[in-house]
């Protein structure tokens, strides 16, 4: 049986980093509005709430209750991310854009690495559904390696002209 002090703090941990990864990608869908960035931005930003909402299930098959401080921290930090300098004294920039895909990158490549480790402890926790987890961990590759090629194409716009 996995030790569940230390399973609830990481899946509260992994929830906090949700929160920040929809208000990221929902606002990187935003300021795309009308490109085929913003098509795709659409999209993912719908599949993380998604994946959001299956770990807040997970929680709830484990006991894990929610930290609603993480939760609200990962929400302002993100916040406080968009004042990064973006080359340009307002507004949105091409680099703005090749910045949020990498921190998008980074989050599903965690979720991963979320849904790998929950997977590694299914056998053993009758209350993981590995199936499921299989499916989510073939979503997070999907969503990877969809996201690797926009970000590589917003790199281009945007270091290349």
């Amino acid at each position: 049986m996995p030790n569940d002090k230390f399973l609830h703090i990481y899946l509260n941990d992994h929830l906090a980093a949700s929160v920040a990864g929809v208000e990221l990608a929902r606002r990187a869908a935003s300021s795309n509005e009308g490109n085929p960035f913003g098509d795709f931005l659409k999209g993912l930003a719908d599949e993380i709430d998604e994946d959001r909402g299956a770990l807040e299930d997970i929680m709830d098959s484990v006991g894990a209750g929610k930290d609603h401080l993480k939760q609200g921290a990962a929400w302002f930090a993100e916040k406080l991310g968009r004042l990064k300098l973006n080359g340009q004294l307002v507004g949105y920039s091409d680099l703005s854009r090749l910045i949020e895909f990498e921190g998008l990158s980074a989050g599903v490549e965690a979720k991963i690495g979320l849904w790998r480790s929950l997977r590694q402890l299914a056998p053993s926790d009758a209350r993981l559904d590995a199936a499921r987890l299989d499916d989510l961990i073939r979503r997070g590759d999907r969503q990877r390696d969809e996201l690797e090629g926009y970000r590589l194409e917003a790199a281009e716009v945007a270091l290349a002209g």
